[in-house]
This record gives structure tokens, sequence and C-alpha cells, in this order.
């Protein structure tokens, strides 16, 4: 069951003035199963992204990357489910590029204006004739309001499709922002998540386009975890259609531009916290932050060192209070002149350790009742510093194990 997450009903999620969604059945892995999905974008929207840092990164990322870089402007996505296309050498590479093709001749455009992606099982050759044979049909389905849709057709082990939609005022126009994203487990995305698209009809100059998906990605997806492991396929893609009417935003630091990235960075990180909260398995969100470090990045590299733990998610699977598998983690996490006698504990408003110590007045009875909530957070004081981070995460139960061992099954 995921922890305290519904899915949003597809009236609350706002169409995109510029953009559709077409979803369809394309046997990729599985028979009568939505599994093909194509993102339609008018001319003069503008895209940015960001993509898995794994070395060992799948075909479709390969091709996004090279026609993001050749610059002809993005006209269309195609997503598919069940098949990765990842760890298939130049056949991978061949039959994604095929797709492309394929639908840049049915919708008139080159097929460099053509973004894939793919997810589902790895080393597997992509079924590139069943998603060539499939895309009429999906063109056929096109609409503005199908964004629940496509939030389900492009999940995997997901158990509830993750879609979240704002709006925002801007020079007194309203401005719409709507995100689906996918993902469960192979979750420490690195850079996104493992699929996550995100448009709003903005008017933002390119300029301010270029890095945008990855500042948003930094605060989001970049600070959750459900396993610690980086996919090959990890997506994120952020477009503005430039439709909503008022003058373009050339400064973030302006009223404008900081109200909407508010609002865009409310939305990634609603989408980032939907996959820890459906992490495989899950039973408990978990908010782990360490305050008082020398900078940020050290304090993100202890938040991920107990995020990461198999004893500390164990612990808070089984309502445990071991908290000193999270001191452990701390000492370990790789800061060389860590001073332990500064390092304060909270599980929620509870003080468990102080000054490197058990807390005197912390009684287990405390830490156990906070233990058995399906949402907690730890916070870490290392008191080196003023600079602050923060990761979500998850526990582990037994159904991660099952879920993972019956995933090709």
């Amino acid at each position: 069951m995921p922890v305290n997450l519904v899915a949003t009903p597809a009236a609350e999620l706002f169409p995109v003035p510029g953009v559709r969604w077409g979803i369809t059945e394309a046997g990729v892995r599985k028979a009568h199963r939505k599994d093909l999905s194509v993102l339609l974008l008018d001319e003069g929207s503008t895209v940015d992204a960001v993509f898995t840092q794994n070395r060992f990164c799948a075909a479709p990322v390969q091709v996004c990357r090279e026609h993001l870089f050749q610059g002809f402007g993005i006209r269309a996505m195609l997503i598919n489910t069940g098949n990765a296309n990842a760890g298939t050498g130049d056949d991978g590479l061949v039959r994604a590029r095929s797709t492309c093709i394929a639908l840049a001749r049915l919708l008139e455009i080159a097929p460099e204006q053509v973004l894939p992606f793919s997810t589902g099982v790895i080393m597997e050759p992509l079924p590139s004739d069943r998603i060539i044979a499939g895309l009429p049909k999906a063109l056929d389905a096109a609409k503005q309001d199908s964004w629940a849709q496509a939030a389900e057709a492009i999940m995997t082990t997901d158990t509830v499709p993750k879609a979240f939609s704002r709006r925002v005022s801007v020079s007194g126009k309203t401005v719409t922002i709507t995100g689906i994203s996918k993902g469960a487990g192979m979750i420490r995305p690195n850079m996104a998540t493992m699929l996550g698209f995100m448009a709003t009809d903005a008017c933002i100059a390119p300029a301010l386009m270029a890095g945008l998906a990855r500042e948003l990605a930094e605060g989001s997806f970049n600070r959750v975890t459900v396993d610690g492991d980086t996919s090959t396929n990890d997506s994120f893609v952020v477009v503005a259609t430039q439709q909503a009417g008022h003058a373009p935003i050339t400064s973030w630091a302006s009223a404008e531009g900081q109200a909407l990235k508010t609002a865009l960075m409310e939305v990634a990180r609603l989408l980032a916290q939907a996959i820890v909260r459906d992490g495989e398995g899950a039973t408990k969100f978990i908010t782990v932050r360490v305050e008082g470090g020398r900078t940020a990045d050290e304090c993100r590299q202890v938040a991920y060192a107990i995020a990461h733990s198999p004893l500390v998610k164990t612990a808070f699977f089984a309502s445990d209070p071991n908290l000193g598998r999270i001191l452990a983690a701390v000492g370990y996490a790789g800061i060389a002149d860590l001073d332990q006698s500064r390092i304060d504990l909270y599980l929620d408003e509870v003080l468990v350790a102080k000054d490197g110590g058990r807390h005197p007045g912390y009684a287990e009875a405390d830490g156990a009742r906070v233990m058995q909530q399906s949402e907690i957070t730890v916070r870490v004081v290392l008191g080196r510093g003023e600079a602050v981070d923060t990761v979500w995460t998850c526990d582990f139960s037994y159904d991660y194990v099952k879920i993972n061992a019956d995933y090709r099954s």
C-alpha cells in the first residue's frame, strides 16, 4: 500500500494549452495494457531535460541527448513501458531511432524533433515493430485532457498513477502547470526520476529554459531514494508551450519569475515524493533532514547514508527504535573530521541523542511511539556550520524483496 498517496482525480489535472497526450495498447510486453503514449507539442514550445548519470544508459537516453543537442525544436515524444531498451547495444539504438522516424513521418516533422523514452525490463530487444504499429492509434487518441491516462500508461511496478497540477497568476494571466511521473523501485535518480514529464503554458525566455530541468530536479527528484539504485533510463523533461499570453519571463529573480518557479518546484516535489510514497513495498514515508553542516553537500551526504542503510530502513519497517543504526550511518557517511561529541539526533520532536550520546531524558517508549507513525522525520544536527539539506525515503518491507524477485515473471 502506498503511504498516504492517492491518485489525483482526472478533473483536478488541468490541460496545458499546446500539449496533447495520446495513449494506446501496443502489446510491448503484455497484451491488453496501455503501454504506448505520444506527447504532442505545438510549434514554438521549448523543452529542457536531464537524464540518468548511470554510465550504462539506455538507448532512448542516448537518442534523446542527440536530438536535443541538434536543436531542431522538439515537437513530439513517445514513451513505452514494459521494455527499457537498455543493455541492447547498437541494435537498441537502431530500434529507438526507427520509432522516432516512424512518428516523425506521421507528423511530417524531422526525426530529430522526436524524443523516445522507454521503461521496463533491461537487456531485452525493444519490440519496435509493435510500437510503430501502435502509433496511428495513439495519434488518433491525442487530447489535451489525457494527463490522468498518461500517468497510468507510464507505470511499471507503481501501484498509484502520479500526477499533479497547479495554477499560478503571472502578470494577471493564469498559468497552468501539470506533471506526471513513474517510479517505485531502482530509485536513487541522481538527476531526476525514472520518468517524469512536466509542462506549463508559461512564457519563459529560452535562456531561462536552459538548465531549468536540472534546477527543478536538484530540489526534488535529486532528494529522493527508495533503494539507492540509479536506473539506466532516468529522464525528466520540462516543457514550456509559451501560450499563457503574458510577457516572457526573462529573470527568475523577478516577482513573476519567483512565483512561477515556486509553483514549478511544488509540482516537481509532489511528483518526486509520490515515488517514495509508492516505493516498492513501502509502509512509511521518512524525511531525513540534516542541519548544521559546513556545506549542503555534506548534509546531503549524511542524509543519503541514513536513507540508504538497509539496517535503518528495516528498523523503520519493524517500528523498532534501534536508533543507534542512524548514528552509525552518520559516522560512516564519509566526513573525515566529524566531531561526534557535537551531534544531536531527533526523531520527530523527540530528542534521542545529545552531544553524541543518549539524551538522559530519552525514553524508548517515545521513540517507539514515533516509529509507529506512517510519516516520520529524522533530524540530525552536526554542529559544524549553518548548512541544511533534506532527503526523502521509505522503509524496506518484506514486499520489496518479493516485488523485485518476481519482477520479470
